[in-house]
């Protein structure tokens, strides 16, 4: 029998996002701070924007941090299932919001290969940014590391995606490191150009891979089969309980919401029916990781054989 992990309430969830978000934000605001100062006084295109991309992520943080102040709210009469959600929705902003750096990126060192082009010669970065560059690799992945720690320890999905924007970071950075390096030593300005343009690249990559993960949750999927699966065998193991059948599971910030029908012997009681609805709602939550609320509904057996043909949820048939 699998154990449910202890999960965090939402004070606690809220309390480590913020403590995560104010580590995000310290730590990338130096990297920017230093990635931009010395990306314009080496004249480096893909330092420039790679710190641009760190002033994102700051940004990013402090938006984290105000979040976190939102899900801690109560449930209440306009937001019956809580503030959870909030979470999610400003993963997808993250995700628009580096889909349009990445953009400007693209255009303004397309600008820059254009003149290359045309004969207007950029020269080649100075020296002192390899430095700053590898000392943002070291910085993003210790971030990345601390990011994906709080994230798994709050069970936020917002902080496990900064975990992996911090990680592309790590190898957008040695893309930039290679470039501007291959630009200093054959003294050609273009590759510094071409490398910011790979940068606006990936960082677009990474806004859609968020944006995907984000999307899924506002619509109510990407539960998966292993997760229905682990729901059914739960149905199973409590003795009167079969046929589980209008299945529906959704993440809430991180959190299942299960809403499932089982049928039980129509001559049972209420008190009966009931009892064996809770049998079956403890053994989803020992079987499945992180459970908000579970609904059970209870039918006679063979109601359902009625009408086959469902509007919602998942048959273990169907699987």
């Amino acid at each position: 029998m699998t154990v449910q992990k202890s999960i965090p309430d939402t004070a606690a969830k809220a309390r480590l996002i913020k403590t995560a978000s104010l580590i995000a934000l310290l730590g990338n605001s130096i990297l920017a701070a230093a990635k931009i100062g010395f990306g314009l006084h080496a004249g480096s295109l893909a330092v420039l924007g790679d710190g641009i991309d760190s002033a994102m992520d700051a940004l990013v943080a402090l938006m984290s941090f105000i979040v976190a102040g939102v899900i801690a709210r109560p449930a209440d009469p306009e937001h019956p299932w809580g503030h959870g959600r909030a979470e999610t929705v400003a993963t997808a902003l993250l995700s628009f919001t580096l889909f349009f750096v990445g953009i400007q990126l693209i255009i303004n060192s397309g600008g820059k290969v254009l003149s290359s082009i045309q004969g207007i010669q950029a020269p080649a970065p100075a020296a002192s940014v390899l430095g700053v560059i590898l000392f943002s690799i070291i910085g993003k992945i210790s971030l990345a590391w601390i990011q994906q720690w709080f994230g798994n320890k709050a069970n936020s999905p917002m902080l496990r995606a900064h975990a992996k924007n911090m990680a592309a970071d790590v190898v957008l950075s040695l893309g930039v490191l290679l470039g501007t390096g291959l630009s200093l030593v054959l003294g050609i300005g273009l590759i510094d150009s071409l490398a910011a343009m790979l940068v606006g690249f990936w960082v677009i990559k990474s806004a859609v891979a968020i944006f995907i993960e984000a999307n899924l949750e506002l619509m109510d999927g990407g539960s998966g089969k292993e997760s229905y699966m682990a729901v059914f065998e739960a149905v199973h193991s409590v003795k009167g309980a079969g046929n589980p059948h209008r299945t529906r599971m959704r993440r809430i910030a991180g959190l299942w919401d299960i809403d499932i029908d089982i049928e039980v012997d129509p001559k049972l009681t209420v008190q009966e029916a009931h009892t064996i609805a809770s049998h079956v709602e403890r053994a989803i939550k020992e079987r499945v990781e992180g459970v908000y609320d579970i609904v059970v509904h209870v039918e006679p057996f063979g109601d359902s054989q009625q009408d086959t043909r469902e509007g919602y949820g998942l048959r273990e048939q169907e699987l």
